[in-house]
C-alpha cells in the first residue's frame, strides 16, 4: 500500500486549519521610510501603552529599596536651596527683585532638578536596558522618553513644597499661571531633545556616561538657578541668553512671582529647543539601527 509523499516537518509545524486561516493580503508591510524626519507617528501611537509601563517601571526602580522613598524628590532641591541661601543670600547678598531668596532659589532648583535628572536618566536609559533593546522590537525612542516622563512625578512632588513656601511668604500668582503648562512642556521637550542626543551617543561612546555628571554641574552654573541673569556681568550676559534652561527658569519665576518676561531670551529658547529636538530625533533614528549590535 502506497501513500502520497508529504513533508512531515511542515505538517507537524503547521497547526490544523492554519493555512486556511491566513489572510489573502499581508497584515503589515515592512518598507523603508520615506519621511525626512523618519518618525512613524502611527507606530508611536500603537506603542503608547508601552510608554506608560516603561515610565511606571522607571518610577518604581528609582524608589526601590530607598529608605526615604519619595522624600528624595523633595530632599534634593531643599538641600540645594539651603546651600545656595547660606552662600549667596547671606554672604553674597544677591538681589532677587524683592522675592525672598529661599523662595527664589527653590523655584529655580525645582525646575533645574527635573531637567538634570531627566537628561541623566534618559542619557543612560538605553545602556540600562540592554536585554530589552536586543531581544524585543519596539520604537527605541520610547526608552529615553519614558525616563523623562518618570521625572515629571518628581517635579510634581517637589512642587508641593514650592506651593507651601509661596503660602508661607504670602506670594500669590496671578493670571500668568495659565502660562505655566506651556513652559513646563517646553522644558520637557528640551530635556527630551538632550536625552535623545546623549542616549544615542552613549550607546556608541560610553564616555558620555562619565561626562554627564560633570556636564550637568557646569550647566547649572551657566543657568539662572543661583543668581538672576541681570546679576551676570555684561560681558557674560550672552551665556544665559543662549541657554534655554536659563530662559525657562526665569520665565518660571516670572509666572509665579511676577516681574517682566525676557521675551528675546524666551523666543531664542523656543527656537533652540525646536532645532535641538528635530536634530536629536534625526540623529537618534539614524543611529537606532545599530543599537542592538553595538550595545
Amino acid at each position: 500500500m502506497t501513500y502520497p509523499s508529504k513533508d512531515l516537518s511542515v505538517a507537524a509545524a503547521t497547526p490544523p486549519g492554519f493555512a486556511e486561516a491566513l489572510p489573502d493580503e499581508p497584515l503589515k508591510v515592512i518598507e523603508p521610510r520615506t519621511s525626512w524626519l523618519a518618525i512613524d507617528f502611527a507606530e508611536l501611537r500603537q506603542y503608547r501603552e508601552l510608554l506608560y509601563f516603561l515610565t511606571w517601571r522607571d518610577v518604581k526602580v528609582h524608589y526601590r529599596q530607598a529608605a526615604l522613598g519619595v522624600t528624595w524628590a523633595v530632599l534634593q532641591p531643599l538641600l540645594l536651596m539651603a546651600i545656595f541661601t547660606i552662600f549667596y543670600s547671606r554672604l553674597a547678598r544677591v538681589e532677587t527683585g524683592g522675592v525672598p531668596y529661599p523662595l527664589f532659589a527653590y523655584a529655580g532648583v525645582v525646575l533645574w532638578t527635573f531637567f538634570a535628572n531627566a537628561i541623566t536618566a534618559s542619557g543612560n536609559s538605553l545602556i540600562n536596558n540592554v536585554n530589552l533593546i536586543t531581544k524585543v522590537y519596539f520604537p527605541r525612542m520610547l526608552v529615553p522618553a519614558a525616563a523623562v516622563a518618570a521625572c515629571l512625578l518628581h517635579l510634581a512632588i517637589a512642587s508641593v513644597v514650592l506651593i507651601g513656601m509661596m503660602l508661607y511668604y504670602r506670594v500669590t500668582p496671578g493670571a500668568r499661571l495659565l502660562l505655566l503648562p506651556p513652559l513646563i512642556l517646553l522644558t520637557v521637550l528640551f530635556a527630551t531633545a538632550v536625552g535623545l542626543w546623549t542616549a544615542a551617543l552613549n550607546v556608541k561612546y560610553r564616555d558620555v556616561r562619565l561626562l554627564l555628571p560633570f556636564g550637568v554641574q557646569v550647566w547649572l552654573l551657566a543657568s539662572s538657578v543661583i543668581v538672576p541673569s541681570s546679576a551676570v556681568p555684561q560681558q557674560w550676559r550672552w551665556v544665559p541668553r543662549i541657554n534655554p534652561m536659563s530662559a525657562f527658569i526665569e520665565g518660571f519665576r516670572a509666572i509665579l512671582f511676577g516681574g517682566s518676561f525676557d521675551t528675546p531670551a524666551l523666543v531664542t529658547a523656543v527656537v533652540i529647543t525646536t532645532i535641538a529636538l528635530l536634530a536629536g530625533v534625526i540623529v537618534f533614528r539614524a543611529m537606532e539601527r545599530s543599537f542592538a549590535d553595538v550595545i
